[in-house]
């Protein structure tokens, strides 16, 4: 990805079709997936090179995503804009649960509940998002995830409930 911060404000990136890991959905656990992906051995899904993420850690049962703030993410009134924390959110609760699940099994986002308690801005410095599954059940999940800026401070919280099904076969 190519971007500039000063008066031309470009950005122009590209990402990998996400054909490939939809396909693995079948034949390959969710852990296996993602730590793949943290790993660079699978592409990452688009919207991770939309929002630009800078960095991905997974263990079982939690995903860590990365971001550093940029111009590009503000809104009109100059801070990150509520869409791209609620997608870092969104993502970092799912994936903690899709980190525990096996191959042939997928999930949505049922709902999202989001507090944000802070402004981000590109001085909030490195953005760390910590999703976390609270419960699992047979078809439901509750997951979480915080959203801190470099100083450690709490910027937004986030509780999602998922729901579990077998993936579709491709």
């Amino acid at each position: 990805m190519t971007q500039t911060q000063d008066e031309t404000r470009t950005r122009t990136y590209s990402w990998a079709s996400p054909a490939e890991h939809a396909a693995l959905l079948a034949t390959t656990g969710g852990l296996e997936l993602l730590r793949g992906t943290a790993a660079g051995e699978l592409p990452p899904p688009p919207i991770m090179s939309l929002i630009d993420l800078t960095g991905m850690e997974v263990e079982e049962g939690a995903v860590t995503f990365h971001l550093e703030p940029r111009e590009f993410h503000y809104n009109p009134l100059g801070t990150m804009h509520g869409g791209v924390i609620s997608t870092l959110l969104d993502s970092a609760a799912a994936c903690s649960l899709h980190s525990t699940l096996p191959a042939g099994v997928g999930y949505t986002s049922l709902d999202l509940n989001v507090r944000f308690l802070r402004p981000v801005t590109v001085d909030s410095g490195r953005l760390t998002c910590k999703g976390g599954v609270l419960q699992r059940g047979r078809r439901t999940a509750l997951t979480e995830a915080r959203l801190t800026d470099a100083a450690g401070r709490l910027v937004a919280h986030a509780t999602s409930s998922c729901m579990i099904f077998e993936a579709p076969r491709a």
